[in-house]
């Protein structure tokens, strides 16, 4: 008899789904949004430009309030929660006229993209894998990139022949119909909510014991170490993301620049594919450096860019750094601290 498939794939598949979603509209959309924050709502570009910094800061800063939710609730009440913010910010983008309520708006729209992003995806699939881990979250996160693909290119067609106000709005709405119902049937907190062991395996092979807790961790130079270099490679990663759509219009035609705008979430896909596939043979923090070597040299060589040929092959190789840094990050820290529960 053909075994059932290991519940924890369909929780991948769900998170596949909820962060292609969350990065086409969120991530990746914010070059988008912001050309069409100046040219359909009159902000000055340092102005649109500083929302998506407010985006980025209250995104981080809600991880403190969300990773202890997820400790405490089921996942699917942080979740819920998150889509919902993330859905009426995006439906709201066309109707605010001042800079008071486009911070405000980014506040939440932050909020709610932390909420139903990458912080819940990491936490789950390090509960429901181990031995598969590095495989189910190269599955999971590259949800981020199709998004980039397919959906933020939906985003700038809807925008920009519609308006930010009608494109905003059928993106609010895409959001929540096509991940609601997912998170609401499908997600769940552990395997041992359904009467499952990690990677559907018949006896745990996990020392839960062993974990490191978040005190211990914080008096360790290699945590802090970490965590400095990721806000450093993560500043200059969205800088990029955020302002490629306004690089590629100043510098190519405007089908150039269409076209443009998916080489680099398409070469992420690629290169989350493949470091999902040989991480398990190397070493994950040398593989990260030369993950940030590579999109440290690409974000430079953007910057001197100026012919079709080189803005894709740049793009192409920030592709490649931005689709694999993203993941490795919680899949060093589980390496080293391990899981404490």
């Amino acid at each position: 008899m053909k075994p059932a498939l290991f519940y924890g794939w369909k929780v991948i598949m769900t998170l596949f789904v909820m962060l292609m979603f969350s990065a086409g509209f969120g991530f990746y959309n914010h070059s988008v949004i912001i050309q069409a924050l100046v040219r359909d709502g009159g902000f000055e570009i340092e102005f649109a430009s500083m929302a998506v910094s407010v985006f980025f800061l209250t995104n981080g800063l809600s991880g403190l309030v969300i990773a202890p939710l997820l400790e405490r609730y089921d996942v699917r009440y942080v979740v819920v929660v998150g889509v919902l913010l993330t859905s009426v910010s995006l439906c709201l983008l066309g109707s605010v006229s001042t800079m008071a309520e486009l911070l405000v708006l980014y506040v939440f729209f932050g909020a709610g993209f932390g909420a139903a992003g990458l912080l819940p995806a990491t936490t789950l699939v390090a509960r429901w894998f181990e031995l598969e881990r590095a495989k189910a979250l190269s599955i999971a996160s590259t949800g981020l990139s199709v998004g980039g693909v397919l959906l933020t290119p939906l985003s700038a067609t809807l925008i920009e022949t519609y308006s930010l106000q009608t494109g905003g709005l059928w993106l609010g709405i895409l959001n929540l119909v096509f991940v609601m119902p997912l998170v609401i049937y499908y997600l769940r907190s552990s395997p041992q909510d359904v009467g499952l062991l990690p990677d559907g395996q018949q006896t745990s092979s996990r020392a839960g014991s062993q974990g490191t807790y978040y005190r211990d961790a914080l008096r360790q130079h290699f945590f802090w170490g970490l965590a400095i270099s990721y806000v450093l490679t993560m500043l200059a990663q969205v800088g990029g993301i955020a302002h490629q759509y306004g690089v590629l219009s100043e510098r190519l035609s405007p089908e150039f620049a269409a076209w443009g705008i998916a080489i680099m979430p398409a070469f992420s896909v690629v290169g989350r594919l493949a470091g999902g596939m040989i991480l398990d043979r190397i070493s994950t923090l040398r593989f990260t450096l030369v993950m940030m070597l590579i999109q440290g040299a690409s974000l430079m060589a953007i910057g001197l860019a100026d012919q079709v040929i080189w803005m894709y092959l740049c793009l192409a190789f920030f592709g490649l750094s931005v689709g694999n840094l993203l993941m490795l990050q919680p899949l060093i820290i589980a390496e080293v601290y391990g899981l404490k529960y």
